[in-house]
């Protein structure tokens, strides 16, 4: 065990993560030259199309030094916001982090964040600039910003360059000598906690786990400690390139599983792993449970469909484990599922994950996060869509979910940035120069206001030089309605939005007026309302597909063109009476991107 080393790299999205994991893999010879390419570790479609990490990915390294073999086991981990869930699993796996940051960018928001992370869970932490290559690398002043944030020594922070490999045998140099070995006892009762999953459709589901004590041996009755579902364990071995057989895997080790189950709800990320005949006493402590931000509805676009969609989403959470979701009904779309995820981004990948992978269309709903609702009576509820939301007769208030956002930019932008987050009704808490060029702007912000373009326009107006994290703190008292979309006076509940009651009445006529360029004349008049309870706050109309009934007149008396036309309208009021408003598909997506 004295030659096991177990770590993850962090860092904020962009800053080389993957790089220079392809170079640690080359220099190991885990890859051969001729299988070498870019991104080596990121195996999906959309990781290499994004050129971002989107799932954490553990490889086990062969490294020689001073005549001793050691083993590593690196785990490559998601630098955006919204898959720190995958970061925070890695980590509880570890034992030291190699904390990443770009010469030419410095400390961002999100290396701020991963760093609390490692630090919360004691790990030991090397501090590594990458991309000191580069002509516009700034290696002085950019190790004064690590200095300041982790208060290391100067000689600690090792220069490096994932692109063309300097610096990589000095970090495994100090990976030998910093990062502690594991503990843990190879004759106790085994302990291994799950820290990912993945599923697949030849196998089922392979479990990937950190042995913390014991030894698990292959054809061992296994059980998972918190569901009590027993297996036997039919392969195990540890997860290099390709997955790789073993006999047994010990204490400090990192590997896989694979127990020949098909379904999802047996295998839960962050439970123990322990033998049938040799349990242990209790389970391993430290994971938390994911909190989703921003919830959707996922509807498919053929009822049929319902069952297909509901398989394709536990196989994703599997792969996915921060991906929550439950069953709801929709008037307007049928039967379909409320969804949790991380951010906006997630909910992309999400929905293109299901596209390509299972093949399955969905339409989502307006985006929006969890409310806590209080009625008269002093009872508490939680509104996931805006039709939860109790009468006004029996509501009394509603809280909202705050967070508080870490943004770090260049003074140049601070007048436009503090505005941006004004409009979101941000409170300023902070504000302090890490450098003579660069600040970081504390606020306290409700969640709603940044599910939809908040990031987007930060990063406009900051030219994409801001940076953004956020964690959520509490929640507070709010003055929210419930805005309602009426087509032709009856209301379409996949449309409905919960907003404060000041920017209502101006959300309503942007999105009346969006609908009015969507929606496909008919027959008859359409009239489309927002309203606020009983209010009318906002209102268009998309005329009717006139026929021309008097086309076939040519000359006469005008009483004969009146009589037509009197004819045409009242068969038009009739039709309006008994007509059916169809929203074609595209709407409810044109409307997500309301600007």
């Amino acid at each position: 065990m004295k030659n096991i080393r177990n770590f993850c790299i962090i860092a904020h999205i962009d800053h080389g993560k993957s790089t220079l994991a392809d170079r640690m893999l080359e220099m190991t010879q885990t890859i051969s030259e001729r299988k070498m390419q870019d991104q080596a570790l990121d195996n999906m479609d959309l990781e290499r199309e994004r050129g971002i990490t989107i799932k954490s990915h553990a490889i086990q390294l062969e490294y020689h030094q001073d005549g001793q073999d050691y083993i590593f086991n690196l785990i490559d981990t998601p630098g955006h916001v919204d898959f720190s869930y995958e970061v925070s699993r890695s980590i509880a796996a570890c034992e030291g982090v190699l904390l990443l940051v770009d010469a030419t960018q410095g400390v961002q928001a999100q290396t701020i964040s991963n760093l609390y992370l490692a630090l919360e869970h004691d790990l030991e932490i090397i501090p590594v600039l990458n991309k000191v290559d580069m002509p516009s690398a700034m290696v002085d002043e950019m190790a004064e910003e690590v200095i300041d944030l982790i208060a290391c020594e100067r000689e600690d922070i090792l220069l490096a360059s994932g692109k063309t490999g300097m610096g990589v045998p000095e970090i495994f140099r100090a990976i030998v000598e910093r990062i502690p070995a594991p503990k843990g006892d190879v004759d106790a009762p085994l302990q291994a906690m799950i820290f990912d999953s993945v599923f697949d459709k030849y196998r089922g589901v392979i479990a990937y786990y950190r042995v913390k004590n014991g030894t698990l041996r292959k054809n061992d009755d296994i059980i998972f400690f918190n569901t009590q579902i027993e297996h036997t364990a039919n392969e195990i071995g540890v997860l290099k390139m390709e997955q790789h057989p073993l006999k047994e895997v010990k204490a400090g080790d990192v590997g896989y599983v694979i127990t020949g189950t098909k379904s999802s709800k047996e295998i839960k990320v962050g439970d123990t792993i322990t033998l049938r005949d040799n349990p242990c006493d209790n389970a391993i402590q430290g994971f938390e449970d994911v909190k989703p931000m921003v919830f959707a509805g996922l509807f498919p676009i053929e009822n049929e469909d319902f069952e297909d969609l509901r398989d394709a989403l536990e196989k994703l959470q599997l792969n996915d484990a921060s991906l929550v979701f439950q069953p709801e009904t929709s008037v307007a779309l049928g039967f379909g599922f409320r969804c949790g995820f991380l951010g906006m981004l997630h909910l992309e990948i999400i929905q293109e994950r299901l596209e390509r992978e299972y093949d399955q269309n969905v339409l989502t709903t307006v985006p929006n996060v969890s409310y806590f609702a209080y009625t008269r009576k002093g009872e508490k509820m939680i509104i996931n869509t805006p039709n939860d939301l109790p009468d006004f007769t029996v509501l009394d208030y509603v809280e909202e979910p705050y967070i508080r956002a870490q943004i770090i930019t260049k003074p140049d932008f601070i007048g436009p940035i503090i505005k941006l987050c004004m409009e979101k009704r941000g409170i300023l808490q902070n504000q302090v120069y890490l450098t003579t060029s660069r600040l970081e702007l504390t606020f306290e912000l409700p969640l709603a206001e940044i599910v939809f373009d908040f990031y987007d326009k930060l990063k406009t107006i900051s030219k994409g030089y801001a940076s953004f994290d956020y964690t959520p703190i509490d929640y507070r008292q709010s003055d929210l309605v419930k805005l309602d979309v009426l087509l032709n006076g009856e209301a379409v509940d996949a449309f409905s939005s919960l907003i404060h009651k000041d920017k209502a009445a101006q959300f309503g006529r942007r999105l009346c007026s969006k609908l009015k360029d969507i929606l496909p004349k008919q027959q008859f008049k359409i009239a489309i309302q927002a309203a606020i309870g009983a209010k009318i706050v906002a209102r268009e109309t998309i005329s009717a597909l006139r026929k021309d009934v008097t086309a076939k007149c040519y000359g006469g008396d005008i009483t004969r063109k009146r009589k037509l036309l009197e004819k045409q309208k009242k068969g038009k009021k009739k039709m309006r009476e008994v007509g059916n408003v169809q929203v074609p598909q595209k709407a409810f997506l044109d409307v997500l991107k309301l600007d």
